[in-house]
């Protein structure tokens, strides 16, 4: 059975006369056209639009980068001879669309540019995600270890009992923790956070516990420390296993007693908060070279959680990878990029000692330095796979990475429904399960 191919979503934006008379003969080829003001186009799905630039477009750029950035489609600029003297439309135009028309149209190259946008279209689109604001700090990813990492926060972030976070630096320990206090009782009281490895010795006392006015020398007035802040709410207590031996202690007492006394004060106050603890040291091995109490390590390991390195969680690098360059895209000004098929496997034949942290900061740095289309494995300072190749690998070879690149992308951005996954690569269900099945992927 042949299966229909899929609509062709054409969006034309503040159209022109030449545009109006374009758009008969593109429904004709089997465009589905719409078109609509500027204003209003962020809300129109499309997989192509075309764009009549104007030069007030280049004064006041922010709508024009907004919606490109939010559409996932690929743009073509429409342009006429006033707008090809203006000085700064090049840099503009290559930056942020896929090609140019000048006008009056050449139909049939119109037509040839359209298909190629929207091929292209669908291969960059795989994989990407987009996160609106609210949701930027949740835990992203569709590997095993993520999902049975949503299911274990689900359970324990309703139960009030402390949760000590374990796993390599940078692999999302702080966004476990405040997954756990948006999904517990305690969401709408205050979250602090502390990195007692970052605090200077002689201050962290009275940074956790606060101090009385005269406690000290320079103590000018009464200071709320960081665990009373966090009255009614969850505090968490990053790098644990830095903390100093005599202010373990203090935090045994606290933990055991629920209630502090403030630095240079002698009136207990109680507080009522959640303890959430991490670390990336081995806890066990720090109580037998007696750097870590044995007693607060069993008050604060009652529940446990292990994040995964990213170097363990398969299919999750182009999705995360993605997110970033359209988070940091805000940052740099630069519209996101997508990576090159080179980028891709440099990243895949990375160990990423620095986890999603470091993937992070080598997609800001992509972002910045990428000088085409896409970002390249040098712009993330990976070595590139092309140069460092072993010998070709036959086309079969190729055929197998490519099949099962697809497959993860288009897991990345379906995995709660295979029909609609199968049909974005063109094939049936049967076939994509085969498939599935074939490269032992799910």
């Amino acid at each position: 059975m042949i299966e229909a191919p899929a609509s062709r979503r054409l969006l034309v934006v503040d159209p022109c006369d030449d545009c109006h008379r374009l758009l008969p003969g593109l429904r004709d080829i089997g465009w589905d056209v719409d078109s609509c003001s500027l204003d209003n186009a962020v809300d129109r799905p499309c997989d192509v639009g075309l764009l009549r630039l104007q030069p007030f477009h280049l004064e006041s750029p922010e709508a024009v980068k907004d919606l490109i950035t939010r559409s996932n489609a690929e743009w073509i600029a429409v342009l006429d001879a006033q707008m090809l003297r203006l000085q700064n439309v090049g840099d503009f135009v290559c930056e942020w669309f896929f090609d140019f028309h000048t006008l009056p149209f050449d139909v049939s190259r119109v037509q040839v540019t359209l298909g190629r946008a929207f091929g292209m279209g669908r291969l960059r689109g795989q994989g990407t995600v987009h996160i609106e604001p609210e949701h930027e700090h949740e835990l992203l990813g569709d590997s095993k270890s993520i999902r049975e990492l949503r299911k274990l926060l689900s359970k324990l972030a309703p139960t009030e009992s402390p949760v000590l976070i374990r796993g390599e630096s940078g692999t999302g320990k702080e966004l476990v923790a405040r997954t756990l206090h948006r999904q517990s009782q305690r969401h709408n009281k205050p979250f602090i956070a502390i990195n007692c490895g970052a605090i200077p010795e002689h201050l962290i006392q009275s940074e956790l516990f606060g101090h009385e006015k005269g406690a000290f020398t320079g103590a000018h007035q009464r200071k709320i420390g960081r665990i009373e802040a966090a009255n009614g709410g969850t505090l968490f207590l990053d790098e644990i296993g830095d903390l100093p031996p005599e202010l373990q202690a203090n935090l045994l007492r606290f933990l055991q007693e629920k209630h502090i006394e403030r630095v240079g004060g002698s009136q207990p106050i109680p507080v009522d908060v959640r303890v959430l603890a991490a670390t990336h040291v081995d806890l066990e091995v720090a109580i037998g070279k007696q750097r870590f109490r044995e007693d607060l390590y069993y008050r604060l390991n009652v529940l446990q959680v292990v994040t995964a390195p990213l170097r363990e969680r398969n299919g999750d690098l182009a999705m995360l990878a993605n997110h970033f360059s359209h988070f940091y895209s805000r940052e740099t000004g630069r519209r996101p990029r997508s990576f090159s098929e080179d980028a891709l496997v440099a990243m895949g034949n990375h160990d990423w000692p620095g986890n999603v942290r470091e993937l992070a900061n080598r997609v800001r740095r992509g972002l910045v330095l990428a000088e085409g289309r896409q970002i390249e494995a040098r712009d993330l300072g990976l070595i590139s796979h092309q140069a460092s190749a072993s010998p070709m690998s036959t086309l079969e070879d190729y055929k197998m990475r490519a099949e099962r690149q697809a497959l993860c992308d288009v897991l990345n951005r379906h995995s709660d429904n295979l029909s609609i996954a199968a049909k974005v690569l063109g094939i049936s269900r049967p076939t994509f399960y085969r498939l599935l099945h074939k490269h032992q992927i799910r």
